[in-house]
């Protein structure tokens, strides 16, 4: 693989300390349009959290879940899945196939951000004919005990929520506590996030950054690795667990 700059990564990016700052403040960045140059800087008055132990997991998915449909990677295609969250969608019922606010600027700082170690990314794949494909996955910023989701996507059924599913399950067995997801959609309510007042995130986000005695949490990549190799069946270990709390 070239280790080539990407055209777009020589767009002015955001300051890496000033965007962990705004998250560690409970704000973040969006854009009117892609090739918009300017950031918004988002605080809103309803924030949506999907609480670690009370992810909504349907018969349906967990049975995708042990039959391992997809190969479930992490950090590995990051790139991928930021432009893939970026790309124009089709018009749906939650989804009214807008331009992305994921602007260049915004992508390209968030690939700095993961070069850093801040921003981590969940693939799901399938194989196709010419080989492994990407078809869903998520990505996010994550600091202390929070994860900061940003956007996910799906080329097929189940994609997203699979790498979901693997994201909540990685955040337990690292002893995370806070998933944000920004905004409420119906789509994040079928999976269990619950809303509540910014004020409310704030003293949450608060309390997941204070230091702890408990033992040393660890980060979510290492969740994530501890989760896939720790069975045979990783897929049938994430559904259980997450049914006995859901």
């Amino acid at each position: 693989m070239s280790n080539r700059s990407r055209p777009e990564d020589a767009h002015d990016v955001i300051d890496p300390e000033l965007l962990m700052l705004a998250y560690r403040s409970g704000i973040f960045p969006m854009a009117e349009s892609r090739d918009d140059p300017e950031v918004m800087w988002i605080e809103p008055r309803e924030r949506a959290i999907i609480p670690l132990d009370g992810l909504h997991l349907s018969r349906s998915l967990a049975k995708v879940l042990k039959a391992e449909r997809f190969t479930v990677t992490c950090n590995t295609a990051f790139a991928q899945v930021v432009d893939a969250c970026a790309a124009p969608r089709r018009p749906s019922r939650i989804d009214d196939g807008a331009d992305s606010w994921i602007s260049i600027r915004i992508a390209a700082s968030y690939r700095l951000l993961h070069r850093l170690g801040n921003a981590h990314s969940i693939e799901c794949w399938v194989e196709g004919g010419d080989g492994r494909e990407l078809v869903g996955g998520l990505y996010g910023v994550g600091f202390g005990r929070v994860f900061c989701g940003e956007s996910m996507f799906s080329l097929v059924s189940d994609a997203s929520k699979v790498a979901l599913c693997w994201l909540v399950a990685a955040m337990r067995v690292s002893r995370m506590e806070l998933l944000d997801c920004q905004f409420m959609t119906p789509h994040l309510a079928t999976m269990g996030a619950v809303a509540m007042p910014q004020s409310d995130y704030l003293q949450l986000l608060e309390t997941a950054l204070r230091p702890t005695a408990q033992a040393s949490f660890a980060s979510l990549p290492d969740g994530f690795y501890s989760l896939s190799s720790a069975a045979s069946s990783p897929g049938k270990l994430i559904a259980q667990s997450l049914t006995q709390t859901s």
